[in-house]
C-alpha cells in the first residue's frame, strides 16, 4: 500500500520561510517522479514543483522554492522562501511513474497522493 505522508505546513508571516517534507513508502521511491501541487479555497488545484533527475517548477514559485528528494529516505522536500500571503493554500505530494516533462505540471499524470498539508502565509 502506497503512502504519501506530507509535514512541515503551518502559519508563516509573508517573507518567512517553510519547508515541507513528504515521506513516501509502498513504491520504489527512486523510480517515480515526485511533485507538489496546491490548492487553494475555490481554486483548482495547481502545479507547484516536480523532481525526477531534474527540478522543474511553477512560473510562480520560480526563484523562491526549491524542491529536492533524498532517495536514501525516500523523502521529497519543497523549501518555501519569500512567501506571500498568495502561497496559501494546502499543499500535496504526489508520485507518479510519468517523467516526461510535458506531464509532470498535470495532476492527471500522477498516480499517488498524500492528504496535504495547509500552509498559510499571513499579510
Amino acid at each position: 500500500q502506497v503512502q504519501l505522508v506530507e509535514s512541515g505546513g503551518g502559519l508563516v508571516q509573508a517573507g518567512g520561510s517553510l519547508r515541507l517534507s513528504c515521506a513516501a513508502s509502498g513504491l520504489t521511491f527512486r523510480a517515480y517522479s515526485m511533485g507538489w501541487f496546491r490548492q487553494a479555497p475555490g481554486k483548482e488545484r495547481e502545479f507547484v514543483a516536480a523532481v525526477t533527475w531534474n527540478t522543474y517548477y511553477a512560473d510562480s514559485v520560480k526563484g523562491r522554492f526549491t524542491i529536492s528528494r533524498d532517495n536514501a529516505k525516500n523523502t521529497v522536500y519543497l523549501q518555501m522562501n519569500s512567501l506571500k500571503p498568495e502561497d496559501t493554500a494546502v499543499y500535496y505530494c504526489t508520485a507518479g511513474a510519468k517523467h516526461d516533462p510535458l506531464y509532470l505540471s498535470d495532476y492527471e499524470a500522477y498516480d499517488y497522493w498524500g492528504q496535504g498539508t495547509q500552509v498559510t502565509v499571513s499579510s
